[in-house]
């Protein structure tokens, strides 16, 4: 009997010992909300700060082109091949399926041959500019979290300015400058991302590296997220504690990486030269095969879930919030201004849920639903919340030590954090019938 005991004590420390091992890299993603915990009164619900999963935002884009009529095809047109500018044969039509190019064509699935795109007039009004505004709109704030890429079908562009909106769309920023000479097209010194760092990260640049002319290995421009992230999570990105950080304390770090609307705005085709051919304008024009943009909602990390409702994007609030991006509280759940979650402490953040507001209160103060009370309080008979020495407030969701002069020290209310590996052991040994002695 006691042989079979300690083999299941000791398989059961072994998995609360795994299970304890992963802890950091599991809640590190802020992919839950909420969690029940074991403590000494029973189970209670913890809160911590959440985020919806990045994923494929072309999936919900719309996109606009300026001019409106700039698309190829209407009427037909004749332009040169991609490979051999002089072979000046080839058509688009867009009447015809199989010879148009409409901007959809931009955001369809790779991999076919011939490749699909969406294509532009010729530069047939030369030496007028030939300029095209393309805006992708989410009608959703939404923060990147990989490299905006851009593959071109024709030559990458000699100057374009990709800029970025946080107000859907009202006003506008760069983002960053491409050109073949960049003193000449924006009066900017070229410099690439490399050269920047943590201090000067934010700053925007002119760089030479995307724009080269009819090249069939040279059709891509990045918009380098990642590089960025790297100058504080490392070259491969491992101390991602280290990015949350900075993404909370520095609200223009944060900003740069959301948008609401992206606009690529293309200012000068591929010449390959530094004359443009005028006996042979069919040469110039732009076309785009892909466009890929990675990102979440943003929610203020009060939400795991984003759903499309109506053809628009709304985070799935918690933490009593609401709104498209869970930016106010919840009607009966202004006891205190809103505010969103912050990734700190490393790994769980800070949930900052919404509580119940003085008028509501009545005689419902905490349930068994979603007003438990918080760090390990006891609800007495639905009315109040019975809190621990070191917390006060409706739901137990402050320490007592913000009021003193001196502050909370580091440590200040995690004890209940420390004491969760015992407690959820003591937990899984009561469900077998043993006990620590």
């Amino acid at each position: 009997m006691y042989l079979s005991s300690f083999l299941s004590l000791h398989t059961l420390w072994v998995t609360v010992s795994s299970v304890m091992q992963h802890y950091p890299s599991v809640w590190g993603h802020y992919d839950v909300c909420k969690t029940q915990i074991y403590t000494e009164e029973g189970k209670v619900w913890d809160y911590m700060a959440c985020q919806p999963e990045a994923r494929d935002m072309i999936k919900y884009v719309k996109v606009t082109l300026d001019p409106p009529d700039i698309t190829c095809g209407d009427p037909p047109e004749t332009f040169c091949a991609m490979g051999n500018p002089y072979m000046c044969n080839n058509e688009c039509d867009a009447s015809t399926q199989e010879l148009a190019h409409p901007p959809e064509l931009m955001f369809d699935l790779e991999g076919r041959h011939p490749s699909t795109f969406w294509q532009s007039t010729t530069w047939k009004d030369y030496p007028k500019p030939l300029h095209v505004n393309i805006t992708l709109s989410w009608n959703k704030t939404i923060e990147l979290t990989d490299n905006i890429v851009i593959t071109f079908e024709s030559g990458r562009p000699d100057q374009m300015i990709l800029e970025k909106s946080l107000d859907y769309g009202r006003t506008w920023q760069p983002y960053q400058y491409y050109a073949t000479d960049c003193l000449d097209a924006f009066h900017m010194d070229p410099k690439s991302v490399r050269d920047l760092s943590q201090h000067t990260v934010l700053e925007i640049i002119c760089t030479e590296e995307y724009s080269t002319g009819y090249m069939t290995n040279s059709k891509i421009i990045h918009f380098e997220i990642k590089d960025r992230f790297a100058f504080f999570a490392g070259p491969r990105l491992h101390n991602m504690a280290s990015l949350y950080g900075q993404l909370d304390t520095t609200k223009k770090l944060r900003d740069f990486f959301t948008v609401t609307d992206l606009r690529i705005r293309l200012l000068r085709p591929a010449t390959g030269e530094i004359y443009v051919d005028e006996q042979h304008l069919a040469r110039y024009f732009y076309a785009i095969s892909d466009i890929r943009v990675y990102g979440r909602c943003k929610c203020n990390l009060h939400a795991t879930g984003c759903k499309e409702e109506n053809k628009r994007l709304l985070c799935e609030c918690e933490h009593n919030t609401t709104g498209p991006d869970c930016g106010k509280c919840k009607k009966n759940y202004q006891g205190r201004p809103w505010s969103p979650g912050s990734y700190l402490p490393i790994p769980k953040g800070t949930a900052n849920i919404c509580i119940p507001s003085i008028s509501s209160i009545g005689t419902n103060v905490c349930d068994n639903e979603l007003l438990h009370c918080q760090n390990g309080g006891t609800c007495i008979n639905n009315v109040r919340c019975q809190c621990p020495p070191a917390y006060t407030g409706i739901l137990c969701e402050k320490l007592k030590c913000e009021r003193d002069p001196g502050g909370c020290s580091q440590n200040s209310g995690q004890g209940a954090i420390s004491q969760r590996p015992l407690l959820l052991l003591t937990a899984l040994l009561g469900a077998i019938g043993l006990c620590i002695c």
